[in-house]
C-alpha cells in the first residue's frame, strides 16, 4: 500500500501503511475532497480505530485528522492533532512552526482564547518575535480581561521596537493606554500616552497626558510648579488665579524672576489684567519684581556661599537665579556642583537643571538633560513632555 501524506515532505519514503489503515485513509482523502467533512473525519476515526498501527500510521492519521478538522472548522480536533505532529519527530522543524502558527490561529479565530494564549506563546518560542502573532497575544490577553498580562505584552513588544529603532504604532500605543487604565495605572497610563505625543503629537493626546498629570497623587509637590508651566506653554492654562498660583510657587521656591517672567506670559497671553483681580494682580507683580531685585544685588555673596555649602540646594537656587538674570554658564556651572552634591530628590533637580537650560536658551542641552530623568511618579513623564515640547513646538501648540 502506498503511503499517503496530507502534509507533503513529511513521510519517510521507506514507511508504508497497511491495506486495513490504508484503506480508509483513502476514503478520507476523497471525501475531503468532496467536501465530506463528516464522512471524512468517520473515515479517519475508523482508521484511528485499527488496533496494531506502526508509528508512521499513527502519524499519518494524525496528518488527515487535522487536514479535515482543519478544513470543516473542528478547531478543537485540529489542535488536538497538530498536538500529536508537532510533537513527532517525524515533523521538520520548520513545518512544526507552520502547525504551531495555524494552531495559534484557529484557536484565536474560534475566540477560544484561553487554548490561544500557551499556543502562541509556544510558537514564539520556538520562532521568535513575530508582530502578527505577538498581536494575537495582546488581544487573546485582553479579551480574557487579563488585563495585566496583555499590558506586559505590548509594552514588551513595544520597548522591543524602540530598542531596535522602530516607532510602535498608532494602535499598540494606545491600546497599551487602554490596558493601564483599566488596570487604574495612571502612572503607565500617562507613560504611554506619552509614547503617543512623542511618535503621533495630537491635541487630544496633549489633553490627556496634561491631565493625567494632575491627577497623579504621587507627583512630588516640588514639581506643581513646573506642571503649571507645562500647561502655560501649550495653552491649557486659561484662569488668572492659576498664573497667580504660578508666580507665588515660583516665589515660595526662591525664584522670584521666575515668577515675574510668568505673569508677565499671562499678561502677553491676555490672561492677566483684564478683571476685578488686575490690581490684586499688579501688586503681585510689583512684589515680585522687588524681590527679584534684592535677590540679583545678592548672587555674587550667595554664589560664594553655595559652592561652599555641603548640601544640594543652595547651589541648585543660586544658580537658577544667575541664569534667569542672564549669567547663564556660570549659573549653570553652579547648578552642576549642586547635582553633584547628591541631592535628596536627584531627579526633581535634573528637572530643575533642564529648566534652567531652557530658560537660558541652551534647548538641545535641555532635551539630553530631560532625557536623563528617570522616575515613576511622573518625573520621568513631566521630562519626556518638556524634550517633546522644545523638539516638536508646532505639534505641541496645536
Amino acid at each position: 500500500m502506498p503511503s499517503i501524506s496530507p502534509v507533503s515532505g513529511i513521510a519517510r519514503a521507506a514507511d508504508e501503511l497497511s491495506a486495513k489503515v490504508g484503506k480508509p485513509l483513502q476514503q478520507a482523502q476523497s471525501a475531503l475532497a468532496s467536501k465530506n467533512y463528516a464522512k471524512a473525519m468517520a473515515d479517519v476515526n475508523a482508521a484511528d480505530a485499527i488496533s496494531g498501527k506502526t508509528d508512521y500510521e499513527t502519524y499519518t492519521i494524525a496528518q488527515m485528522r487535522a487536514a479535515v478538522a482543519a478544513q470543516s472548522g473542528d478547531t478543537a480536533a485540529a489542535i488536538k492533532a497538530y498536538d500529536v505532529l508537532i510533537g513527532s519527530s517525524r515533523t521538520p522543524a520548520a513545518a512544526k512552526q507552520q502547525m504551531m502558527m495555524a494552531q495559534a490561529s484557529m484557536a484565536y479565530k474560534a475566540q477560544n482564547y484561553a487554548a490561544a494564549v500557551p499556543a502562541i506563546q509556544r510558537y514564539l518560542k520556538a520562532a521568535g518575535p513575530n508582530p502578527q502573532m505577538q498581536t494575537l497575544l495582546v488581544q487573546s490577553y485582553y479579551m480574557q480581561k487579563d488585563y495585566k498580562n496583555a499590558a506586559a505584552a505590548q509594552q514588551q513588544q513595544i520597548d522591543a521596537e524602540i530598542k531596535a529603532r522602530q516607532i510602535p504604532t498608532e494602535n499598540q500605543l494606545q491600546f497599551l493606554a487602554t490596558c493601564y487604565r483599566e488596570l487604574k495605572d495612571p502612572g503607565n497610563e500617562t507613560h504611554a500616552y506619552v509614547l503617543l505625543a512623542k511618535y503621533y503629537s495630537k491635541p487630544d493626546y496633549w489633553a490627556a497626558l496634561i491631565h493625567n498629570l494632575a491627577a497623579n497623587p504621587k507627583l512630588p509637590e516640588a514639581l506643581q510648579l513646573n506642571l503649571l508651566r507645562l500647561r502655560a506653554t501649550t495653552g491649557t492654562l486659561k484662569d488668572p488665579s492659576d498664573y497667580m498660583d504660578m508666580a507665588e510657587r515660583a516665589a515660595q521656591q526662591n525664584v522670584p524672576q521666575l515668577g515675574v517672567n510668568l505673569l508677565n506670559l499671562g499678561y502677553r497671553n491676555g490672561v492677566l489684567g483684564k478683571d476685578a483681580a488686575a490690581p490684586r494682580e499688579a501688586k503681585l507683580r510689583a512684589m515680585l519684581i522687588s524681590r527679584a531685585a534684592t535677590v540679583k544685588a545678592g548672587l555674587a555673596n550667595d554664589a560664594a556661599a553655595a559652592a561652599k555649602a555641603p548640601n544640594a540646594g543652595p547651589a541648585l537656587t543660586t544658580g537658577y537665579n544667575m541664569v534667569l538674570n542672564g549669567q547663564v554658564q556660570p549659573g549653570l556651572a553652579l547648578m552642576q556642583q549642586g547635582l553633584g552634591k547628591k541631592p535628596a530628590y536627584p531627579n526633581i533637580a535634573t528637572i530643575e537643571y533642564g529648566m534652567a537650560q531652557m530658560d537660558g536658551g541652551l534647548t538641545t542641552d535641555a532635551e539630553k538633560t530631560f532625557d536623563m530623568v528617570q522616575g515613576d511618579n511622573g518625573e520621568r513623564d513631566l521630562a519626556q513632555l518638556w524634550e517633546l515640547l522644545l523638539t516638536k513646538p508646532a505639534s505641541a501648540a496645536k
